[in-house]
């Protein structure tokens, strides 16, 4: 059976901080209470990555890893991406790591972010699109 949310995460081949985040979702999809969740990996190194990289159209280059958050449209099976209801607004938990147009994280590189996506950024962000 077809779970309810498809994780998309961009990554590439060599990136430490890509590996961290893979394996960071990979515990947590392990758990029960993300059982509607599923990872679907895009390597921006492969034609297929960087086919789905680029029909996200909202994800910075040079902020990877990251990830856009997609849920299953129950008539046609189809993963949409999930449209963020308040782009730009201000996140105390994520700082500047959310994406613009749809839910999801990239990841920010400066002094603030450190270049990490904790995991209760992850877990505020995968919380917000079971809400939407």
């Amino acid at each position: 059976m077809e779970k309810m949310f498809k994780v998309r995460v961009f990554g590439k081949a060599g990136c430490d901080k890509c590996v961290t985040l893979n394996r960071r979702l990979d515990k947590m999809f392990a758990l029960e209470e993300w059982g509607d969740f599923e990872k679907h990996y895009c390597d921006v190194g492969t034609e297929d990555g960087l086919l789905h990289f680029c029909r996200a159209q909202c994800v910075n280059p040079s902020r990877i890893p990251a990830f856009m958050v997609t849920k299953r449209c129950e008539k046609t099976g189809v993963y949409q991406p999930i449209e963020n209801p308040t782009p730009g607004e201000t996140d105390k938990v994520c700082g500047n790591s959310p994406l613009y147009q749809y839910v999801g994280l990239q990841t920010d590189y400066s002094e603030l972010g450190k270049g990490l996506l904790k995991p209760k950024m992850i877990a505020a962000t995968l919380e917000r699109a079971q809400t939407l």
